[in-house]
This record gives structure tokens, C-alpha cells and sequence, in this order.
């Protein structure tokens, strides 16, 4: 009860709507440069076999290495602005987005492949109107899963010289031994992934109404 009143009384006053807003950004910002070039490269990977080749075995290597091993190199690469806790949310997303998204683009049914190059169609057309639209339902979903990965890396992101953000707040008041603080960071945390994954589910279930069972 004690917890519940703590967040009662920061979202009251207004304490605890800073943390939340520059948590979210620095998630936010991480998360779309990880989408851009993850889904390029994801797309890439899982049309042309040369370049899956190539890029494959660096990805496999990088996204088993744990983020927290990266800080002390994006500290002295870009610094201890909030370009670094950036970096940390990119890098912890990009790795394992782009081999999600090669299944998703490889997940489009042969058969629509195959009738399009039946019909004339050229290997960009069919990956443009063909793969890429086809693609769409799986790659949301997979998206609003790495939006939940991405929530998990925010206290190693605020470990970066931080100053504010809920993460930021966990982890001052673990030195002092306030656990009370650290539910609190903990049940904000878990309650703005909830309600983003909700509005993902949401949207999939507008955009998607087309494909066999939505989004769920």
C-alpha cells in the first residue's frame, strides 16, 4: 500500500511526469534508429542471400553479447550526453531486429512469389508489392515485441551518466536501499510497456483487419 500511495502521491504533485517523459524519449528515439535501419537491413538480408551471407555472421555475434558490456565503449565513442543512453537502446534493439525481420519478409507465402514471376513480374516489383506488403502484419508484431525489449535496456541505458528518467530513479534509490522507490520505478516501467503494447495491439488490429486474425 505503501508503494501504491508513493506513486499516487509523485503522479499528484507532478514529481515522477519528468522521469517519465525523458525515459520515453530516450526509448522512443532508440527504438525508431533501430527500426529504420533494422528493417532496411532486414529486408535486405531476407531477399538477397549474398548479402545475408555477409551481414549474418557479424549479427549472430553481436546480438548474443550483453548491452552492458557496450557502455563503457559508447561512453568514450559518443560521449555521456543523452546521445549515449540512445546508443545503449539502439544497440540493444538493432541486433536481434534484423534477423526477426529477414523471418518476416521470408514468411510470405511462396505462392504469391511465384504467381507474380508467373505474370512478368521483375524482382523489385515483387519485392515491393509483393513481400514488403505481405510482410507488414508480422513485421508489426515483431516490432511491438522489440518496443517491449526495448523497455528492458532503459536502466543499463541511465547508467550512463544519468540525471533523471526512471531508470535513473531505480537505481538512486538502490544505493540508498529504498525499495519502496525501486517498485515504484519498477510497476511505472511495467505500466507504460503495458499500455504502449496495448496501443501496438491496437493499431496492428486497424491497420491489419486484412490478414488472417489480425493482430493480437
Amino acid at each position: 500500500m505503501k508503494v501504491i500511495q508513493s506513486i499516487y502521491n509523485d503522479f499528484t504533485s507532478g514529481a515522477i511526469w519528468s522521469d517519465m517523459y525523458i525515459s520515453c524519449y530516450r526509448i522512443f528515439m532508440g527504438f525508431i534508429y533501430a527500426t529504420v535501419l533494422g528493417v532496411v537491413l532486414g529486408i535486405l538480408a531476407g531477399c538477397y542471400k549474398p548479402f545475408e551471407a555477409f551481414i549474418q555472421p557479424m549479427v549472430e555475434f553481436l546480438r548474443y553479447l550483453p548491452v552492458p558490456a557496450f557502455v563503457p565503449l559508447i561512453m568514450v565513442w559518443v560521449g555521456i550526453d543523452e546521445s549515449a543512453k540512445i546508443a545503449v537502446i539502439f544497440i540493444g534493439t538493432l541486433f536481434q531486429l534484423i534477423p526477426m525481420v529477414a523471418d518476416d519478409i521470408r514468411s510470405v507465402p511462396d505462392d504469391y512469389v511465384n504467381a507474380a514471376y508467373t505474370l512478368g513480374a521483375r524482382r523489385r516489383t515483387v519485392i515491393f508489392k509483393i513481400l514488403i506488403p505481405g510482410m507488414m502484419p508480422r513485421l508489426f508484431e515483431t516490432l511491438r515485441m522489440m518496443m517491449g525489449w526495448a523497455w528492458t535496456y532503459l536502466v543499463v541505458a541511465e547508467l550512463v551518466a544519468a540525471n533523471s528518467g526512471l531508470g535513473y530513479k531505480i537505481l538512486k534509490a538502490q544505493r540508498y536501499l529504498k525499495t519502496g522507490t525501486i517498485f515504484e520505478g519498477i510497476i511505472v516501467i511495467g505500466l507504460l510497456g503495458l499500455i504502449l503494447d496495448r496501443v501496438f495491439g491496437l493499431i496492428g488490429k486497424k491497420l491489419f483487419k486484412w490478414a488472417e486474425g489480425g493482430t493480437k
